[in-house]
């Protein structure tokens, strides 16, 4: 269901391609408990965990989710190919867009593209 990996010194827990959607807020522990049992400050969800309403800001779904990760101090990376969602959405483009510039939430098309960003992050 996850893997523990570090990357560039950062410990993350990353989900598999396939297993239960991230469906809402309640779901989140999971994740959240494999965080703290592997000490991982990062929890990588792949966008095949998530489902489409995720995309759909309006359904809240996203902030919801979001907002419980932040909670709990775990740095949440979203990780796939979201262009098809951003290209229907001016807002989910633009929340994207303000997210990556933050710390609590990445939207990342892969994992080489995490590898990058965790390069250039401290370590904490």
């Amino acid at each position: 269901m996850y893997k523990v990996q570090d990357i560039s010194g950062h410990k993350l827990v990353i989900g598999d391609e396939s297993g239960p959607i991230l469906a809402g807020e309640g779901d989140v522990n999971d994740w959240i408990s494999a965080a703290w049992d592997a000490e991982a400050r990062f929890v990588v969800v792949p966008i095949s965990r998530l489902n489409a309403e995720f995309f759909q800001l309006s359904t809240r779904i996203a902030g919801a989710i979001i907002q419980k990760f932040v909670n709990y101090r775990a740095q949440l990376v979203i990780l796939g190919d979201i262009s098809q969602w951003v290209a229907g959405s001016n807002a989910l483009r633009d929340f994207v867009y303000e997210s990556n510039k933050g710390r609590e939430v990445w939207f990342l098309p892969d994992i080489d593209a995490l590898a990058q960003r965790l390069q250039q992050s401290p370590q904490n």
